[in-house]
């Protein structure tokens, strides 16, 4: 009795120790999180319930920055929201579609021609406002030079050049275009690691028990053997399509975008915080943009989640 006490009690204390290093190790990230992410966000929200002009002191206004958020702010519903939910329902599911049939793809080739065309396609993510600056806004240009209106005017099919990024009619498109161009981000190399570590005897054995073409195995063997993979690139896939305001401002060379044609939520946000000044009304709006992040992701768990999580 008196040894199994003891053995108890030892085994007690090296948990604790062990809890102790766990701790110690946890410790520099708690205090980064702390600082970079969680005192933000905190702040953030404490800020929406009132109106800061960054000179005066915060005054608590309650819940009238919401209010006027959906019952007067026009802008907000009648523009930046479609916009927001349109660009986001395309841009994710629609980067998150050509991101996993690419690294699928790459994955049937050899390993030089993979690294090399899978670098190609990430290269885009890291570059893309330096690109877009410069190479898509000559092509989209409204005068002559412009790629594309040369093009037209070469081919009879246009009079007059177009002004595609001033106009409303050809913005929001655009910009679509541009965004799924750039849209094969980390979650694409997550995809191509998760699909180039199944084990190939899955495959052999799901043959031999009737499976019949490459369609079946991607549904009933590659994503069920890559879930983590999948959740990690729709998680990502969803940050980005709500966090790519500044394509259209890029574009544009101005906040507001165009006849607001392309005006996002983030756009909003640095509209009323960094030109206007109104934080508390900006820190409000950033507040829905997180809430409506977190339910989206909360559905992408819901399809690539386990059953643990």
């Amino acid at each position: 009795m008196i040894a199994a006490n003891t053995k108890r009690i030892k085994k007690s204390a090296a948990d604790v120790r062990e809890g102790r290093r766990s701790m110690l190790l946890l410790f520099p990230y708690a205090i980064l999180f702390s600082l970079f992410i969680l005192v933000p966000v905190v702040i953030a929200i404490a800020l929406g319930f009132t109106y800061f002009d960054v000179i005066n002191k915060p005054s608590f206004t309650g819940l009238m920055n919401y209010i006027y958020l959906f019952t007067q702010d026009t802008v907000f519903m009648k523009k930046v929201l479609p916009n927001t939910f349109l660009y986001a329902l395309i841009v994710g599911p629609g980067g998150y579609a050509i991101s996993f049939l690419l690294a699928w793809m790459l994955a049937q080739i050899q390993s030089i021609p993979r690294t090399i065309i899978s670098l190609a396609i990430y290269t885009p993510s890291m570059v893309g406002q330096v690109f877009i600056g410069v190479v898509w806004k000559t092509i989209f240009s409204g005068d002559q030079r412009g790629i594309i209106n040369n093009i037209l005017l070469e081919l009879n099919l246009i009079d007059t050049p177009i002004q595609f990024l001033l106009t409303k009619d050809y913005f929001m498109q655009i910009m679509i275009i541009i965004s799924l161009w750039s849209a094969m981000g980390i979650g694409f190399l997550a995809m191509i690691s998760g699909i180039l570590n199944i084990n190939e005897e899955l495959y052999e054995a799901a043959y031999v028990d009737g499976m019949r073409n490459r369609f079946q195995e991607i549904i009933y063997i590659t994503i069920p053997s890559m879930k983590p993979q999948m959740l990690f690139g729709a998680v990502m896939a969803i940050v980005n399509a709500f966090n790519m305001g500044w394509i259209g401002v890029t574009l544009s060379g101005a906040n507001p975008t165009p006849e607001y044609a392309g005006q996002l939520i983030t756009n909003h946000i640095d509209d009323y915080g960094f030109i206007r000044y109104e934080m508390g009304y900006a820190a409000a709006i950033s507040l829905m943009l997180l809430i409506v992040v977190y339910l989206f992701n909360k559905v992408a768990h819901k399809f690539f989640g386990s059953k643990d999580e």
